[in-house]
């Protein structure tokens, strides 16, 4: 049993991070290499704050781990020193904590009891004790490749390898069907390869895993656009179920803002992605933020991740904005109470390493040079109210209006649903008001035989409800080719988290 008292004992202690002179400088990921032996006693410290309470929001798929990680569990295998357990307990719920470790934003830590209030030091450091047991478990080699003793004689297209699509792959795989994953890009990952800087999970981390499914028998197949290299037609001959795990890439465009046609105003993956495949070995990234006033419009993890690349890649200023006014340092019980996701100020690693950022403003218009390059931005202090409908607004608080400048702009304002395909078309699957592919309650689509999971499903949303997804259409594919299943289903398709509306 867990130490009671182990809160009252230490205060939450977060992993230590590279100085921030020394990480600009290379792509590595922003975190100390810790010796294994100060590694293990530190995070042991950590998980012995883990009270096991009787009731675990920390798990909860409404309120805190859509994957009901037995957090509490493995908190104290950690405790004890028992890692090789803690390995098996947490891959019994997640197929790639290795990701969530370092990914996840953490929900399970705002559903904590310890974060009911400060006074408890903390919530328990839930996401750092995850990433430690995942290393831990690659390091002593526990992961290893689970092959299925028997075959289904049935095949199944996953389309897309992002972490919803590698999931219901590992799973449907393991249950002893024949899988295949179509990925139009040339590596495999989806956002995970192309969307994630380097310095948030190096590639090395993808890699390993994509190992281990293709030892369990997982077949790969890239560069390959399904819909159009691969026509519905021969999908449907050689499977006997598809998944759709096509993601939510549409992004959020800003048409009305004067300028934006400007050279040098981009989408936010417009220069994540080059910038990646630059790492990668690809060549110099065309759009590079070397030398240039960039101002990253958006206050989310794609902002922050535009921040520190630009950062990275020798930006002269790097500015982001955000429309909405700064958030406190703690939660505000009357705004958002325990254990829904709080609002307060998130402050990511690349923050802390340069640049600024700027509340509650709005860009009036981009004015551009001779050359029809974008070179200054007006900003005016403005107000997000609604009105009368229910409809957001951007209500201008001040006449004055503030010149900066930018040679390069990024919008990451969000997406907007699954991009427009042929794939969808020729299925005859049409896309929600939201963007999103819809299913009924067995994950399927308006197409027989043809599942949805992940971002495509829920919009752009986290990577552990990717993964939670992903779990459960494996289990509804299970069911539709043999009649049962007993793989975990740990979500229902309309399952949200919970929150104050």
């Amino acid at each position: 049993m867990a130490d009671p008292h182990g809160f009252l004992k230490n205060d939450r202690a977060d992993a230590k991070k590279r100085p921030a002179t020394e990480r600009v400088e290379d792509w590595r990921e922003v975190y100390l290499d810790l010796e294994p032996e100060v590694r293990e006693k530190q995070v042991r410290t950590q998980a012995g704050r883990c009270m096991d309470c009787g009731i675990p929001f920390c798990h909860s798929g409404s309120a805190g781990c859509p994957l009901g990680n037995l957090i509490p569990e493995w908190n104290d295998l950690v405790r004890r020193g028992d890692w090789e357990l803690a390995s098996d307990r947490l891959h019994a719920t997640n197929n790639f904590p290795e990701f969530t470790g370092r990914l996840c934003p953490a929900p399970c830590e705002a559903a904590c009891v310890l974060a009911i209030t400060p006074d408890a030091g903390g919530a328990v450091a839930i996401k750092r004790v995850e990433q430690a047991i995942a290393d831990v478990s690659w390091e002593q080699g526990l992961v290893r490749a689970s092959q299925s003793t028997v075959s289904s004689g049935r095949k199944v297209a996953v389309v897309g390898s992002g972490p919803a699509g590698l999931a219901a792959a590992q799973q449907l795989t393991r249950a002893g069907h024949h899988v295949t994953v179509f990925e139009r890009d040339d590596r495999l990952g989806g956002l995970l390869r192309y969307g994630i800087p380097e310095f948030k999970m190096e590639k090395k981390v993808l890699d390993r895993r994509l190992a281990q499914l293709r030892k369990e028998g997982t077949k790969f197949v890239t560069g390959v656009e399904v819909g159009v290299d691969l026509t519905v037609e021969q999908l449907r001959a050689k499977f006997d179920a598809v998944v759709l795990a096509v993601g939510a890439l549409r992004g959020r465009d800003d048409t009305t803002t004067p300028g934006r046609g400007l050279a040098g105003v981009h989408l936010a993956m417009d220069h994540l992605v080059p910038a990646n495949r630059a790492v990668e070995g690809d060549g110099p990234s065309p759009l590079s933020a070397a030398g240039k006033h960039v101002v990253i419009i958006g206050g989310g993890d794609t902002g922050a991740d535009c921040f520190g690349t630009a950062v990275r890649e020798g930006a002269a200023s790097v500015l982001q904005l955000d429309q909405y006014p700064m958030p406190p340092a703690q939660r505000d019980d009357a705004r958002s109470p325990w254990p829904v996701w709080p609002w307060i100020l998130r402050t990511y690693a690349a923050h802390e390493e340069a640049g600024e950022r700027k509340f509650a403003v709005a860009v009036e218009s981009f004015e551009g040079d001779a050359e029809g390059h974008v070179r200054e931005i007006k900003l005016r202090k403005v107000r997000v109210e609604k009105d009368a409908d229910g409809r957001r607004q951007v209500v201008p608080m001040s006449e004055e209006i503030e010149v900066l400048p930018a040679d390069m702009v990024l919008l990451a304002i969000g997406f907007e649903g699954v991009e427009h395909m042929r794939l969808l078309d020729d299925l005859d699957i049409a896309l929600t008001p939201r963007g999103t592919i819809s299913c009924g309650a067995d994950w399927q689509t308006t197409a027989p035989g043809v599942f949805v999971c992940g971002d495509a499903h829920r919009g752009a949303s986290l990577v552990v409800w990717a993964i939670a997804e992903g779990r459960s259409v494996a289990n509804a594919v299970d069911r539709f080719l043999t009649g049962s299943s007993d793989l975990p289903s740990p979500v229902v398709p309309n399952l949200i988290p919970l929150a104050v509306v």
